[in-house]
């Protein structure tokens, strides 16, 4: 397994460790209720130098952009991100993504550290325009510093006014005394706060700088069950749960981030455009457990005469609410708010209604 700059910090503190992606990742330190309030509450710290980063760059990175991606990158401005996804030619979904404009002609696209050499081989495989591409993984590392505590944590380290970066907008600058880290208004959990991008080596210096002043907030490190817990709560879609190769962008209530707009001619088009005009027969929504339960990951969905509708692709007891919430994808009909549903668990339809997300106010 891979290690991460963060993975002896990780191993000193106790966390549960496990594969993820190929790398030796926590999955827990505290526990997963503990973490989770943690973060919605003060301040926690994920490692995440597991996701990927490829560099776009020259004269035909926009024309590269705008083949690959289901969002609009013109609309993009230096300092800005935006998310979107790879569509594949079936119109379903190679990733979801995040691209960052640094420069004119320069462009950074996070990917899913379980996609990273997919992600990879289909950019090579479709840079028909003449992109220059580099894979700069192995290179970067990542801190997300989340929850309502995360700015003043990182303000002490930093003379950028943080304040200032709007939500999905990034600067480059120092930080804990690191210069030209990234710093960018972008996270995973709903709780706001900022995802540090920096070489590996200057990842020592800046856990414990991070760790030392977020003490006071009661700063504590955050595991990957918990970024699940999190980012369900939310009802953002997780690659290889809500979203694959077979699902599409308007199945997956991803329509927002797919833009037909004049001119544009980017992969798979004409299939997610005629999905957008006629319909589609099936649509993910997020559910509430009126009765007692915990919906898991493909567990059936039925309706309340007992026909299989659909399934669920994620599922949890709520940390902060104490509901059974979760995730799937059902037939169209079913889709619309306040419906009426059931989770089949073990044999015994569960009630829940169809509702709107966050599950977390």
């Amino acid at each position: 397994m891979k290690s991460t700059p963060f993975t002896k910090f990780h191993q000193e503190l106790g966390a549960k460790m496990h594969e993820f992606a190929g790398y030796n990742m926590p999955i827990e330190y505290s526990g997963i209720i503990d973490e989770h309030n943690t973060v919605v509450n003060a301040v926690g710290v994920f490692d995440v130098s597991h996701m990927g980063e490829i560099w776009v760059k020259g004269p035909k990175a926009m024309a590269f952009l705008e083949k690959v991606s289901s969002n609009d990158p013109s609309l993009l401005s230096i300092g800005k991100a935006q998310y979107s996804c790879f569509p594949n030619y079936e119109g379903g979904i190679v990733d979801d993504i995040i691209i960052y404009q640094f420069e004119v002609e320069k462009y950074m696209i996070v990917v899913n550290a379980s996609n990273m050499e997919k992600d990879w081989n289909w950019c090579v495989a479709n840079n028909s325009v003449g992109a220059i591409l580099e894979n700069a993984s192995d290179h970067t590392a990542q801190l997300a510093v989340q929850g309502p505590e995360a700015l003043a944590t990182l303000q002490k380290l930093t003379k950028i006014d943080l304040s200032v970066i709007p939500y999905y907008h990034f600067t480059v600058g120092e930080m804990a005394g690191v210069k030209e880290v990234i710093i960018a208004n972008t996270g995973y959990t709903g709780a706001g706060g900022f995802e540090l991008y920096f070489y590996p080596e200057f990842g020592e210096q800046i856990w414990k700088e991070v760790f030392e002043t977020g003490a006071e907030f009661g700063i504590k490190p955050i595991g990957l069950g918990a970024r699940d817990t999190l980012r369900l709560e939310m009802g953002y879609s997780l690659y290889g749960n809500e979203i694959n190769d077979t699902t599409s962008p308007l199945e997956a209530g991803l329509g927002w981030i797919t833009k037909f707009n004049e001119g544009r001619d980017f992969i798979a088009r004409d299939i997610l455009e005629k999905q957008k005009n006629e319909g589609v027969s099936r649509k993910m929504c997020a559910f509430k457990l009126t009765e007692r339960g915990i919906p898991r990951s493909h567990y059936e969905i039925v309706n309340l005469n007992g026909d299989v509708i659909g399934e669920v692709t994620s599922g949890t007891i709520s940390p902060i609410t104490k509901e059974g919430i979760g995730i799937g994808y059902v037939q169209t009909a079913y889709a619309k708010i306040d419906t009426e549903i059931a989770i089949r668990i073990r044999n015994k339809d569960i009630k829940a209604t169809v509702v709107k997300t966050p599950f977390r106010k």
